[in-house]
């Protein structure tokens, strides 16, 4: 199984919440492909260093990276995630650009979403945590 683990997902990993228990069972079974794309180190970077600081941004970033395969923002990924932006915020209130670039992302790379941000609910790549 190949997934693309969100931030949000990985923000409940963090914490240390029931979710994030789900997610550590996830991403240690073997077999499992993780993925995490470029905009997703973004936002845990940044959350991280409004949070806890620069240390702890840096650690986290490298525990990601050091457990998942990066997939960098290409300009296929940009276009695809430009259609679903406009086509999603039309029926998903608080749909995001950076909700559209992980979409497309998964989809590019044929991964399920590993999440439980609201905003993938019902979409069949996600699967909630």
């Amino acid at each position: 199984m190949r997934y693309l683990v969100d931030s949000f997902t990985w923000i409940e990993y963090f914490m240390g919440t029931k979710r994030g228990e789900k997610v550590m069972a996830i991403i240690e079974e073997t077999g499992i492909e993780c993925l995490v794309s470029t905009i997703n180190i973004a936002e845990i970077y940044s959350k991280s260093l409004k949070t806890d600081g620069m240390a702890k941004a840096e650690e986290r970033r490298v525990f990601i990276t050091s457990r998942c395969a990066i997939i960098e923002v290409s300009e296929h990924i940009a276009v695809e995630a430009a259609k679903i932006d406009v086509e999603l915020k039309k029926t998903v209130e608080g749909w995001s650009l950076a909700d559209s670039i992980v979409l497309a992302t998964a989809r590019d790379k044929k991964a399920k979403i590993l999440t439980g941000d609201k905003h993938f609910k019902g979409l069949p790549e996600a699967e909630m945590i």
